[in-house]
């Protein structure tokens, strides 16, 4: 809180919003943006597909939040900060597992973070405390999963220069990377294909028992979904680890798209999988909200160790369960901040959660074959496949979270007689940027109304390299706000859905085909 601020104060929610983050949620002076390209105040006219990225804060959202902070100024006008922040986080916790149906599960634990990197730092660094050698952490690769979180784990920056996608900048360090090693697993080949996944498996599982066989103790991050809406490695093969290695091996579900269904966030947790969520992805709420979700297994074996003194600058005693003692080492601050966002996240959780499955899945099915079908029949893109989205044996495909919610695509130069030319990594930079200007604006008639539209795609993503030019996709994303918007609208407002995420791939392409 700002020092010119009376202690029965709080600053407005839009300044809240960006408050107790890091760099990333700060707003850039000239654009009034944060460095996912979104302002803290609900923006109607854009139009978001880019939940694989971050979303804009929706008016119900803001809405949310802004009553919360009323409540909240009403609380510490008579009670302290950290008694106020305890009860709240407590209620955040408790309406976040009846969202995920996951109530009644006993002895799940839920440490709230101010962001993904922070739940894995969370896991990481309890998973190498007390170890003589380091511990091995396996994920997949970094632009997949996010530069900020292998960086943050080996305990220095990431080098984001020439990477269009900024989630690397100014994430957290820990103080001590000694107990850490990370090895990082490519699911993509060089041509940005996806690689197999039991090529994937193979790799992970003979890293693991490696070490495992040197006496070292692994954390393996299993990532569902990625950037591009993968899942790596296989669910199988981490239940394989786990069974094989029960005292040697972590696994930590790396959800935070949040893209799973309570049926499969469940699985993975009475498998005894800790889960890492955001707020933020699937969900669009405002960016800087997750959980570290811990089954009774993992927290009794996490609880009896003393606190890592690494984590202690990236939280609060608030943010853990009141019976997790160890984490009394920890300040008493209150980031209202981070309250806020999750109660944003909340409302769109509790819209999307009151939609009949069936209907979700229609919309889904419906909007994977209009968007699907306009990026194979036109030659200005080409769709990067995602394998069928596969679970088993840890659950049957039986909801909506099997169904793919993320497209990627590369784009391509038009008006190349030679031969198909892709836009290397600056240029689908540019048309990234210029998706959300209006350019009927700046080129007169000439884009029609489809130049018009203000678009949020998710950021590019380095896909390796085609014809040697180094490439990036675009992620053009259905997410659980654009969902409940459509379907609670009737068949009128999933029509209209579509022609907007159509409309977005036009203008796209549009762009591209004034670039040399």
């Amino acid at each position: 809180m700002p020092n010119n601020q009376p202690p029965d104060a709080l600053p407005p929610t839009e300044q809240l919003l960006t408050s107790g983050g890091d760099a990333r949620i700060a707003l850039d002076p000239s654009s009034g943006l944060n460095k996912y390209g979104c302002p803290p105040l609900p923006d109607p006219e854009l139009l978001s597909f880019g939940s694989s990225t971050a979303s804009v804060i929706s008016t119900a959202g803001f809405a949310a939040a802004n009553q919360l902070r009323e409540k909240l100024l009403r609380a510490i006008a008579t009670e302290p900060h950290a008694t106020v922040y305890a009860r709240e986080t407590q209620r955040i916790r408790s309406e976040l597992l009846r969202l995920c149906e996951l109530s009644d599960l006993a002895g799940l634990e839920v440490v709230l973070a101010t962001s993904g990197t922070d739940a894995h730092l969370i896991a990481a660094q309890y998973a190498g405390s007390g170890q003589a050698t380091p511990t091995l952490v396996l994920m997949v690769e970094a632009n997949e999963t996010g530069s900020g979180v292998a960086a943050a784990l080996s305990g220095h920056q990431a080098d984001t220069t020439g990477q269009p996608d900024t989630a690397a900048i100014d994430a957290p360090r820990i103080a001590n990377s000694s107990a850490l090693e990370v090895v990082s697993v490519p699911i993509r080949l060089a041509d940005g294909a996806a690689r197999s996944l039991a090529d994937v498996d193979n790799q992970i599982e003979s890293l693991a028992n490696e070490a495992v066989a040197l006496g070292r103790r692994v954390l393996l991050i299993l990532v569902d979904q990625s950037k591009t809406g993968l899942i790596a490695p296989s669910p199988a093969c981490a239940a394989k680890l786990h069974h094989s290695l029960p005292d040697s091996l972590d696994i930590l579900v790396d959800a935070c798209q949040f893209r799973i269904a309570p049926p499969t966030l469940r699985a993975y947790l009475e498998h005894g999988f800790m889960v890492a969520l955001t707020g933020s992805k699937f969900v669009t709420g405002p960016s800087f909200s997750a959980a570290l979700l811990l089954p009774l297994s993992a927290a009794q074996r996490l609880r009896q160790r003393p606190f890592p003194t690494a984590l202690q600058p990236y939280s609060c005693r608030g943010n853990w369960p009141t019976n997790w003692d160890s984490a009394d080492v920890l300040n008493s601050d209150a980031n209202f901040g981070l309250l806020l966002r999750w109660e944003a996240a909340l409302e769109e959780m509790r819209r999307f959660h009151a939609l009949p499955q069936t209907a979700i899945v229609n919309f889904i099915q419906s909007f994977d074959h209009a968007v699907r079908q306009h990026l194979t029949n036109d030659p200005a893109f080409e769709i990067l496949p995602v394998p069928q989205l596969d679970r088993s044996p840890l659950i049957e495909n039986n909801r909506w979270d099997h169904l793919q919610t993320v497209f990627s695509f590369l784009l391509y130069h038009p008006k190349i007689s030679s031969g198909r030319m892709p836009l290397c990594r600056e240029e689908t930079l540019h048309v990234y940027k210029q998706l959300q200007t209006n350019l009927a604006k700046i080129a007169a008639n000439q884009t029609g109304d489809i130049g018009a539209l203000r678009i949020q795609l998710g950021q590019p993503v380095a896909c390796g390299k085609r014809n040697g030019i180094e490439v990036s996709a675009l992620r053009l994303c259905a997410s659980a706000r654009l969902i409940a918007d459509a379907v609670s609208a009737d068949d009128k407002g999933v029509a209209a859905t579509m022609e907007q995420a159509l409309a977005a791939l036009s203008k796209a392409a549009l762009i591209a085909g004034t670039l040399e």
